[in-house]
């Protein structure tokens, strides 16, 4: 009986059986090539090979040296062959291997041929290739050649010289810069392409000076462009630009907008859009600069294409979270598009118009909503939800239709954010409207019979035992509580057990009902079920009816005066002794958080012990800073200043961080120290450093702080002399001593006398990549083959067993101070083999120049092998005595 056949697409694992390169491997591919040194070569089987080596380098896999360089000789024999196919396969494997200095050459002649060859495919191809393998010393020999090719009249010979040029801007943008009156030219080309890349170009080259910019962009918005590409940017650089300029001129007008707006008429969609986007998205943008992007945005909802349908609506989208009047005449053909197949565009659609809708419709969008809401993925659910609970909000007598909503969808199948997200829109709606109040409860209770999220169970219960008390009958909640006693986990039990005990403790009629209920309770299987139900009836009484005694209730269950942040500090700090943790020391007050901080993405909020860090200077700042105390200025000229180490945890009392400043025979370290608690001034501070286990070391002198008072920064500084240009390690001990006054937060004024204190900070090291400047190079083999050979030292290294050869690089590059040279830090998740570059200054001003390939067997041993050259051939052996202490 025969098989049915396997749809492609069925799922993934099926898709694999279809891959022509599944199961190839690196030792079966490397013997085909040598198909390449046959005499009388086979285009097709050529290119087939080529092609599997290719997906072999796409996939991670990594060729040794040999490899690279036997495929490499072997490729070079097919430029014989004169089929077109195989050129061009020849092309990109040339790219992708990307041979040395020393194998460019033996290409560069064959390359330069095609690159003046009559046939314009090999003239552009040829054009990429050489600009990707090439350094800066050949490419001043191609110079010439590059600039004809950027005006030639063939537009893919052109594209690929701006196109090589963008990419050489990076490596040697001085030689670019030259090139700036044939880019002009191209600008002016016919070929939308060419136009599009020369224009990208131009602006890279001139980035930097504003005013050239601007010239530019005033310049071609006189409409010199044709290129729709060439135009969109365009438009995004002359957004730039008005974002420069401030939101108006002088005269009033804003810069530029005409341009904008003559855009919205432009015969291109893609431009189109672009300008509606550019305008929207205008500082400040008025209503009446809004309309016209409004109106053709509009047009679009209703094309016939969804990519314009899905821009449209989302441009919209984002324009009704802050001017919904402008979007609500759009809503009627947003509605149509409630229904549309894209369920993306669907999404948006629904989540716009509850922005926009007005409160007539809420009924009718809800209707829509309710078929809508099952064909779509709960990402795009939790946007609906979001959407719905600002409607409510705004809309607050249409509380009951949209609460039966949420309500009605808590019930139906749903990840755990989709349904917090239900559940927190809930939540919102109670607080904000207090008719909602008992209707919502009972929504949270019905869900929590039949919840499976360990955590939503145990929010709403909280939330319960916050609400329910207050509400007219709060016994119908019980019921809903109890039950969670007998059917949940112990971590809701123990929260159940708490909810009914505030229910207790506030409604007096129902506290022998709850006695009752926590009586069962002490027979749990948990303790911590058990221990709290035990301390609630003892503060009960025994017959459930004696008054309970206002101070347990108000520790128990009333506001805490001081913030969480402050108590978990105080509890950490907290070292067990025969004085019990008094609640009262806990500091009540929490420092104002400054708005850019709240702003900024994964900022913590700032509370005691979390002060604002002091700015972290730069290198010229930190020299001047140095130099102008008398006893550091003898040290000579500042080789690097570290970044701050951290000495203190988060959330302590002071808040202390460390910079390392290193001499060529001294260090300095600098200790920026904050006062963290507002009641208290710091005076004489100093910091006494135990060099006992940093021999290389000795103590010169120190600067204390004479004041320190809450919440401005200062520094303290201690200085070591070591030998001479020697990376001497070590590790140093740090104390922070003080004398504390006490300050009357009525007066400000600190007591007259004051307690001489000390803080334990945490260990500081001086390692080895303190002594090294992580000094990248614009092109590493070059500068490679430039040092001299006979400073060059090889050692091989056995890393023993690492997670991946990725932690291996890293953790090299880390001993060693050094910056990653041509993106050689990222490593391929599957690699088994790698080469790392890395260039970097030692102290003394002495350049090194690392290569470092690493090897990992299956047993995930990693070995490595490490060359080195320097100006100096006792830094090379230094090098090596770092890592092999490492």
């Amino acid at each position: 009986m025969a098989q049915p056949l396997v749809k492609k697409d069925d799922d993934f694992e099926d898709e694999l059986e279809f891959s022509p390169f599944l199961g190839i491997e690196k030792g079966a591919v490397l013997q085909e090539a040598r198909f390449f040194n046959d005499p009388q070569l086979d285009p097709r089987r050529c290119s087939q090979v080529i092609t599997k080596l290719l997906y072999l380098l796409n996939q991670g896999e990594s060729f040794t040296k040999i490899e690279a360089t036997e495929v490499f000789f072997s490729v070079t024999k097919l430029f014989q062959s004169k089929d077109t196919g195989l050129r061009r396969m020849v092309y990109l494997i040339i790219k992708e291997l990307s041979p040395g200095s020393d194998e460019v050459i033996i290409v560069t002649s064959s390359l330069m041929k095609d690159m003046n060859s009559k046939i314009d495919m090999y003239r552009a191809n040829a054009i990429r290739v050489l600009c990707r393998i090439i350094d800066g010393t050949l490419l001043t020999q191609i110079e010439r050649y590059l600039k004809q090719a950027i005006v030639d009249k063939n537009p893919v010979v052109s594209s690929a010289a701006l196109v090589s040029g963008l990419h050489m801007l990076k490596t040697n943008p001085e030689i670019v810069k030259r090139w700036s009156n044939e880019v002009q030219e191209a600008v002016q080309s016919r070929a939308p392409l060419v136009q599009f890349h020369a224009l990208a170009l131009l602006h890279e080259i001139r980035q930097n000076d504003r005013l050239a910019v601007s010239k530019l962009v005033g310049t071609l918005t006189r409409g010199a462009v044709r290129s729709p590409l060439a135009q969109c940017l365009l438009i995004r650089y002359t957004s730039q630009i008005i974002r420069d300029m401030g939101n108006h001129s002088q005269s009033g007008e804003r810069p530029f907008y005409d341009f904008l707006e003559s855009c919205l008429r432009h015969k291109a969609e893609m431009v189109i859009l672009e300008a509606a986007r550019a305008i929207t998205e205008l500082d400040g943008v008025s209503s009446r600069e809004l309309t016209p992007a409004i109106t053709v945005l509009q047009l679009f909802l209703s094309s016939p294409k969804p990519v314009l349908r899905f821009a449209a609506v989302r441009t919209l989208n984002k324009v009704a979270m802050t001017h919904p009047m402008a979007v609500t005449n759009c809503n009627i053909d947003m509605e149509s598009l409630i229904s549309d197949q894209n369920r993306s565009i669907a999404t948006l659609a629904i989540t716009t118009l509850l922005k926009t809708g007005n409160e007539s419709s809420v009924e009718r969008l809800m209707k829509q909503i309710t078929n809508f809401m099952s064909d779509i993925a709960d990402e795009f659910k939790i946007v609906v939800v979001e959407a719905i609970r600002s409607l409510c909000v705004k809309f607050p007598l249409k509380y009951r239709s949209l609460m039966n909503f949420l309500s009605n969808i808590l019930r139906e199948e749903g990840g755990f954010e989709y349904k917090r997200a239900i559940v927190d829109s809930i939540v919102t709606i109670i607080r904000d409207i207090p008719d909602a109040k008992e209707n919502g409860l009972l929504h949270l209770c019905e869900f929590i019979e039949d919840c499976e999220f360990t955590y939503l169970s145990t929010q709403i219960l909280h939330f319960l035992g916050i609400e329910g008390p207050h509400t007219t009958d709060p016994s119908k909640y019980i019921r809903y509580i109890y039950n969670r006693v007998h059917l949940e986990n112990a971590t809701v039990r123990a929260a159940a057990v708490c909810t009914l005990a505030k229910f207790g403790f506030i409604v007096e009629a129902l506290k022998p009902r709850i006695t009752v209920l926590l009586k069962r309770c002490i027979y749990d299987s948990d303790d911590e079920v058990r221990d709290r139900a035990t301390l609630f009836l003892c503060i009960f009484g025994n017959d459930g009816l004696v008054e309970t005694d206002k101070d347990s209730r108000e520790y128990l269950f009333g506001s805490l005066e001081a913030p969480l942040v402050n108590m978990e500090t105080s509890l950490k700090n907290y070292e067990p002794s025969e004085v019990a943790f008094d609640v009262d020391s806990v500091p009540k007050e929490v420092k104002s958080q400054p708005l850019g901080d709240k702003k900024a993405k994964g900022k913590k909020p700032t509370g005691l012990g979390a002060p604002p860090p002091a700015p972290v200077l730069g290198f010229d700042a930190y020299e001047r800073l140095l130099s102008s105390f008398p006893e550091f200025a003898t040290f000579g000229k500042l080789f690097k200043s570290s970044s701050p180490v951290e000495l203190t945890e988060a959330e302590t009392e002071y808040s202390v961080n460390v910079v390392k400043h290193i001499f060529e025979s001294h260090v300095v370290f600098q200790y920026n120290c904050t006062n963290t608690v507002p009641e208290q001034l710091l005076e004489r501070v100093n910091v006494i450093v135990d060099a006992s286990e940093a021999e290389e070391f000795s103590e010169l002198s120190s600067k204390p702080l004479n004041s320190l008072p809450y919440d401005s920064p200062g520094q303290a500084f201690v200085a070591f002399e070591k030998p001479e240009g020697v990376p001497a390690v070590g590790k140093f001990s740090n104390t922070l001593t003080f004398i504390v006054k006490e300050v009357d937060q009525n007066t400000g004024e600190a007591e007259d006398d004051g307690v001489e204190d000390e803080y334990q900070l945490e260990d500081l090291g001086v390692v080895p990549a303190d002594y090294m400047v992580n000094v990248g190079v614009s092109n590493f083999r070059n500068a490679w083959e430039n040092m001299d050979p006979e400073s060059e030292l090889v050692d091989e290294y056995g890393l023993g067993q690492r997670e991946s050869l990725a932690e291996a690089v890293k953790a090299v590059t880390d001993v060693l101070g050094m910056q990653s040279c041509e993106g050689t830090e990222t490593v391929a998740s599957n690699a088994r083999s790698h080469t790392s570059l890395l260039s970097g200054l030692y102290i003394g001003n002495v350049k090194v120049l690392v290569k470092a390939q690493f090897g990992m067997d299956s047993e995930k041993e990693i070995s490595m092998k490490l060359a080195v050259r320097a100006d100096d051939q006792s830094v090379s052996e230094a090098i090596h005595a770092i890592v092999s202490c490492g």
